[in-house]
């Protein structure tokens, strides 16, 4: 329906899948090489270009002005801004081999162009997650243009308008540069993997799973939530996203079985969270942390595999403690499926497995291997299914779209994270910066490492994963390096730092979006998850000062590391949980306490550390085993009376 103030949102809807499906489509056909195959040879920036061409028209077409509105007309100024979007992106893609050799001389047919692009995608960006990430944009534009003005090792060269603006919308360095390199490919393919998983059937194979796997124990609810968020948060790409997808499910359910609402809300938001920091995707920022230190993917997914562990298990701890402190008792058999229904699910298993050997036998690029897995995921759930039910051919195409449709934040995220990049490189604030911390910090690695800690925390509050991450990189990474980090721990360190805002009063997105859920304080709730999620904020300081956490070392060093961190997590929980085998006292809380941050530090981490650790786990065992013996006596004289 066509009217003054526009084209109804139904007439518009079609034209929006179209541009959603493609996007998809051109990453998939890029991944495979198709435009080898037809002859085309093309500069990956062309692709990029051609990615935004379809990405820009689409946030215009189906985000509204005004974040959170409904609206039943699509207006003629969005449609024009689709159209103009979809010029200028069409113009610099077409004409890329001639116009990147021209930046410097800014001829009018860049910046012309160049300043339509950046100004459409900052709106789009504003739409998608608000003003944020826009604010911080902008800020780092105005110190490329009047850098000159800053004082001290943070001034910088200022640039010409029409040079940045072209610079910015053409150059390999800005909006179509390397964050875009890996959402419009890797980021595509794994999302896409993700939304077929719920359309066939997946996601609820593994919720069956874990309910079988979990719902008969204590605090089963709770550890199925764990579980459930901790899968598919690493796909997701968003720790808020993942809280609403899971959270409608799992946070009524625990909130049945008898928890406070706020600690319901807290273990979803804290479990969702986790799953930005759990191997194979990370919320997309293992593959971008792969670009940016140049090394295989494999590794990064190997260092960051017991770092995530350590923090599950602490995760799953707490929930088995918090269910015995409170009394709380299984989930009813009635509720828990079946397994021979759960069993016929196990070919889901299959696609992951083609994925990994993919990934790590065939060396296969992340993208490709993705995309194969999607293809034995459609096959397996066409001729098999789960829970007597099979996608329909319709349904599997329109995954293409729906996953369209989901990467949009991300592919806006990724190509406004280039502007980042692109001022950092113009002018030559990554190096001021990186100076600047070292020299506050006074070259001590450990006050730089609780500096930026807290700048990662504040310049995290508000951002998806990916934008915290490119941010976070491009900015404290390198002065955590410059003072002896190895570099790898060094970007793990400020992921860590910069997911650790989702759970961190005062703007913990994820524990608000959880509360929310829960019907529960924000403020009570942010604070429980900073208690559910305290190994996070602890184990990147470990893996910084001793490598042998994120698989860095000799193999025996490493063994060690990871099962005295495993028992100090253990104590750690117990005296946050304030129980054991019974409730703990304030003393033994503290002792437990104590025992477990000494069994926490790895034993290359300083010299005499291994007498640290030895001391923490010997400590620990006699506390636990006193507590044993203590509940024991207590039974035995109950039992005589």
């Amino acid at each position: 329906m066509v009217s003054r103030r526009g084209i109804a949102v139904a007439a518009v809807r079609p034209v929006g899948d179209a541009l959603a499906a493609s996007i998809v489509l051109i990453a998939v056909g890029w991944a495979l090489s198709f435009q080898r195959q037809i002859g085309l040879d093309l500069y990956p920036q062309q692709f990029f270009a051609a990615v935004l061409f379809f990405t820009l028209p689409l946030a215009f077409l189906t985000l509204p002005a005004r974040r959170g509105r409904l609206r039943d007309t699509v207006p003629w100024h969005d449609i024009a801004l689709a159209a103009i979007a979809m010029a200028a992106l069409g113009f610099v893609g077409y004409g890329y081999p001639d116009l990147v050799l021209m930046i410097f001389s800014r001829p009018p047919e860049i910046w012309i162009p160049g300043l339509i692009i950046l100004v459409l995608l900052l709106e789009a960006l504003r739409r998608a997650t608000g003003w944020a990430l826009v604010i911080i944009i902008v800020a780092f534009l105005l110190y490329a243009l009047f850098g000159d003005v800053f004082p001290g090792r943070l001034q910088g060269r200022p640039q010409s308008w029409q040079l940045l603006v072209g610079y910015m919308a053409v150059d390999s360095n800005g909006i179509l540069g390397l964050p875009m390199s890996v959402a419009s490919t890797v980021v595509i393919a794994f999302i896409l993997f993700g939304v077929l998983l719920g359309i066939t059937g997946g996601s609820q194979f593994f919720t069956d799973a874990a309910m079988i796997g979990m719902g008969r124990y204590r605090g089963g609810s709770m550890k199925i939530a764990v579980l459930a968020s901790g899968l598919f948060g690493s796909i997701s790409g968003s720790a808020v996203a993942n809280v609403v997808g899971t959270g409608v499910v799992t946070i009524p359910m625990i909130k049945r079985d008898g928890y406070p609402a706020h600690k319901a809300g807290a273990i979803e938001a804290v479990s969702s969270t986790g799953g930005q920091l759990m191997p194979p995707v990370m919320g997309a920022s293992a593959f971008l942390m792969a670009e940016f230190l140049a090394i295989p993917y494999s590794q990064i997914v190997l260092a960051a595999l017991v770092p995530a562990l350590l923090y599950y298990v602490a995760l799953f701890i707490q929930a088995d403690l918090e269910a015995a402190k409170l009394g709380i008792r299984p989930v009813p058999k009635s509720e828990i499926p079946k397994g021979r229904d759960v069993a016929v699910g196990i070919h889901f298993a299959l696609a992951f497995a083609v994925l990994i050997y993919l990934l790590f036998w065939q060396r296969f690029q992340p993208e490709r291997a993705a995309i194969w897995s999607v293809l034995a995921l459609c096959a397996t759930a066409l001729l098999i299914g789960y829970n007597g039910k099979r996608p329909s051919l319709g349904s599997l195409f329109l995954s293409v779209s729906k996953t369209g449709h989901a990467v949009l934040e991300i592919l806006l995220i990724s190509a406004a994270s280039g502007i980042v990049i692109g001022v950092l490189n113009i002018t030559g604030l990554s190096f001021n910066l990186t100076y600047l911390l070292v020299e506050i910090g006074g070259g001590s690695a450990i006050l730089l490492l609780a500096l930026s800690a807290l700048v990662c925390i504040v310049l995290g509050m508000g951002l998806p994963t990916l934008g915290v991450y490119v941010l976070l990189a491009a900015l404290v990474a390198p002065a955590l390096v410059e003072v002896g980090i190895e570099p790898l721990a060094a970007h793990l360190y400020v992921l860590y730092f910069g997911m650790m805002s989702m759970i961190t009063p005062p703007i913990a997105l994820a524990a608000f979006a959880a509360a929310s859920i829960a019907d529960a304080p924000t403020m009570a709730t942010g604070w429980a998850a900073m208690r559910f999620g305290w190994s996070a904020y602890v184990i990147p300081v470990l893996f910084a000062f001793s490598p042998t956490l994120i698989m860095i070392g000799q193999p025996a060093e490493i063994a060690f590391a990871v099962i005295t961190a495993g028992i100090g997590v253990w104590l750690v929980s117990s005296a946050l949980a304030g129980y054991f085998s019974q409730l703990l006292s304030p003393v033994k809380r503290v002792l437990f306490a104590i025992a477990g941050l000494m069994a926490l530090v790895p034993a290359s981490a300083f010299e005499g550390a291994i007498i640290t650790d030895l001391v923490g786990v010997l400590m620990g065992a006699v506390l636990m085993v006193s507590e044993v013996i203590s509940v024991r006596r207590l039974a035995e004289t109950g039992a005589a009376k």
